[in-house]
């Protein structure tokens, strides 16, 4: 029996260990390849052990010597800044909006709201190819093409309805009879949704906040039709290690690193909130 046990406990432990495995590899190898120079990244077979340097993220971050003016921000940081534009922007719109509207379908009674419910959620489900080219001939029409308020509009497909499911979820988790005593005296919706339902749904705001932030922060076809040289973001910028006849694995690898920080740090920092915001927009 014993002997049993411990077979089903190592099975058990290596099957973690290749699962983990699995999902970090290609992060380790990222960062790898961020500190090798070009030839060891085309070396074959694979160096594992190498020199390490820093020059690519010290192209990624100050650009290359001798191609910056005087005052001019290089292009990745630029892109960077962009990013937190657009992200920051669109999740703070989202929340503005999706707060109530979640509010509604949580409390308000409506007909049909699971219906409802279910509509704006598939707008973050459908394809974004789907509505890519009606958006740009539009924005091309109207003046919203390469500026932040048309990429802060268009990322609202992808923050809104993360916020209103996950910000619905929280407001059905709070006990009705919260509601009903601040109603007893005298409050109206507006009130009692700002002073009692929004300090104890926190988490949930929170949670909303940085998972539509890093779905935004990782958005690429956006950026790539709807974005200009003013507005491109940082996913569009790792791109730019591509060029005509060569395609630069360091810079692009150290600037994937660079990009990623912002949503590791966040998604550190908040894991429990964001874990709980997942699983509960999922079960309801």
């Amino acid at each position: 029996m014993n002997t049993v046990k411990l077979t089903r406990n190592a099975a058990h432990a290596l099957a973690q260990v290749l699962f983990i495995g699995f999902f970090v590899f290609p992060i380790i190898w990222i960062f790898m390849m961020s500190l090798k120079n070009f030839r060891d990244i085309i070396s074959y077979p694979p160096k594992f052990l190498f020199s390490p340097t820093l020059q690519n993220y010290r192209e990624t971050i100050q650009g290359a010597e001798g191609t910056l003016r005087a005052g001019e921000l290089p292009e990745y940081v630029r892109f960077l800044l962009n990013s937190l534009i657009i992200s920051g922007g669109a999740v703070c719109l989202a929340v503005l909006l999706g707060i109530p509207a979640a509010y509604a379908l949580a409390r308000g009674g409506l007909p049909w709201r699971k219906h409802i419910a279910f509509t704006f959620l598939s707008f973050r489900f459908a394809p974004e190819l789907m509505v890519i080219l009606p958006m740009y001939l539009i924005y091309t029409q109207i003046g919203l093409y390469d500026t932040y308020v048309g990429m802060i509009l268009s990322h609202q497909l992808i923050c809104l309805p993360l916020v209103i499911w996950i910000m619905m979820s929280f407001f059905q988790d709070v006990p009705i009879e919260i509601e009903e005593a601040a109603r007893i005296d005298g409050a109206s919706i507006l009130l009692t949704l700002r002073a009692v339902i929004l300090p104890i749904s926190g988490p949930g705001i929170a949670s909303a906040m940085i998972i539509a932030f890093i779905f935004s922060w990782n958005n690429l076809i956006f950026g790539l039709v709807l974005a200009g040289p003013n507005t491109r973001p940082v996913t569009m910028g790792i791109l730019q290690a591509m060029t005509f006849d060569q395609i630069k694995w360091g810079l692009m690898a150290a600037a994937a690193m660079v990009s990623a920080v912002p949503g590791m740090i966040a998604a550190t920092y908040l894991q429990r909130h964001i874990t709980r915001g997942l699983t509960m927009g999922a079960v309801r």
